[in-house]
C-alpha cells in the first residue's frame, strides 16, 4: 500500500492505495466523490472523466498513485452557478444525467482552450463521451451556451 494525496477540488485527501488502485476507485470508495462514475469500465463512454490539472483523463483506466498532489477536478467540485453547470441546467442537457458530469468536465476543458469552438469542434471534443439518452442536441446547445456566457 502507497499513502498517497489526492487534491480533489482544493482539498487534500490522504489516501491508501496500492499500484492497481485505479483513480475512480480511490474517489469514490476511498473520497466519497459520486459525481465521476463508472460506465463502461474501458474508457470509452466518458462518464468516469476527471480534470487533472485542467487536462480530461479517464478515471476508471488511470493509476491512482499517478496523481498523488496533482490538482483534480470532478464535477462536485463545481458551484451551482459555474457558467457551464448552468448552461446544461438552462439548456435541458439531461435526461438520466448518469453521463452529464464527464460532458459538464469535458467542456470545462473545451472551453479553457478554445472559448469560441464551432459546431464540429464541440462535435470533436465530445466525441469520447456517451450518452444513452441520446441527448445530443441539448449538450451540444448547453456548449454552446456555455461559450457565450464565459466568452472575453
Amino acid at each position: 500500500m502507497n499513502e498517497i494525496t489526492l487534491r480533489v477540488n482544493g482539498t487534500p485527501h490522504k489516501v491508501a492505495v496500492d499500484d492497481t488502485t485505479v483513480l475512480l476507485d480511490a474517489l469514490r470508495q476511498r473520497i466519497g466523490i459520486t459525481s465521476t462514475r463508472e460506465g463502461c469500465g474501458v474508457g470509452a463512454c466518458g462518464a468516469c472523466t476527471v480534470l487533472a490539472d485542467g487536462t480530461s483523463v479517464s478515471s476508471c483506466l488511470a493509476s491512482a498513485v499517478r496523481y498523488d498532489g496533482v490538482p483534480l477536478t470532478t464535477a462536485d467540485g463545481l458551484a451551482e452557478d459555474d457558467p457551464v453547470v448552468s448552461s446544461f441546467v438552462d439548456s435541458d442537457a439531461m435526461q438520466c444525467g448518469y453521463c452529464i458530469p464527464g460532458f459538464v468536465l469535458m467542456t470545462k476543458e473545451l472551453l479553457a482552450e478554445n472559448p469560441t469552438p464551432s459546431d464540429e469542434e464541440i462535435a470533436d471534443h465530445l466525441e469520447g463521451n456517451i450518452c444513452r439518452c441520446a441527448t445530443y442536441p441539448e449538450i451540444i446547445k448547453a456548449v454552446r451556451l456555455a461559450a457565450d456566457r464565459t466568452a472575453p
